[in-house]
């Protein structure tokens, strides 16, 4: 598989906006609630409307890759997209569901979401993927110096270990900083 890119905070407003207005709303939505929950794609495009409790502002759900329980707290920014996306489709039973004549109450598909994210990416420089939302907003916390075991928590990887190689933090990087650091 190839790499993927991390967006920094700045590239995931310019995805978004890209999504938004090259590929539609759908995805610039499921863009803007991934960055923000972390999950894998398989996880996001699989939530349903029953699986979130907005007014104790969580999402409950077992992980499809690892069978872990994960508990998240919805943050301001998923919530306005969840909120909306209610009002305007009340009918729908996945959040991010597809509205066409031959696919009815089914779930946007993992493969249509990789093609949109693989063009967008393109359009201002990055590789990117369905999973390179979860990798941003791990790098987003890095990068604000949260703490790398805070960080592997989120994203529910089993040691820190797995969340630097993850991250793509190279060894070079951490011989870098007794360079940086001459006290």
């Amino acid at each position: 598989m190839q790499a993927v890119d991390a967006a920094s905070k700045t590239q995931i407003e310019m995805i978004h906006t890209v999504l938004n207005n090259k590929f539609g709303q759908l995805y610039a939505d499921i863009w803007k609630v991934g960055v923000n929950v972390s999950l894998r794609i398989s996880d996001l495009l699989k939530l349903k409307y029953a699986d979130l409790n907005l007014e104790e502002r969580s999402l409950k759900l077992i992980e499809a890759k690892t069978g872990k329980m994960k508990v998240i707290r919805l943050n301001a920014a998923a919530i306005v997209v969840i909120s909306r996306r209610r009002q305007e489709y009340p009918g729908d039973t996945w959040l991010f569901q597809v509205h066409s004549n031959r696919a009815k109450d089914k779930p946007v598909s993992r493969v249509s979401v990789s093609r949109v994210f693989k063009e967008a990416g393109e359009r201002v420089g990055l590789r990117i993927n369905t999973h390179s939302m979860r990798k941003s907003r791990g790098m987003a916390m890095y990068k604000d110096g949260v703490p790398i075991e805070k960080i592997a928590k989120v994203l529910n990887h089993s040691n820190t270990t797995s969340t630097l190689r993850y991250l793509g933090i190279t060894q070079e990087e951490v011989l870098q900083t007794y360079d940086d650091y001459e006290l």
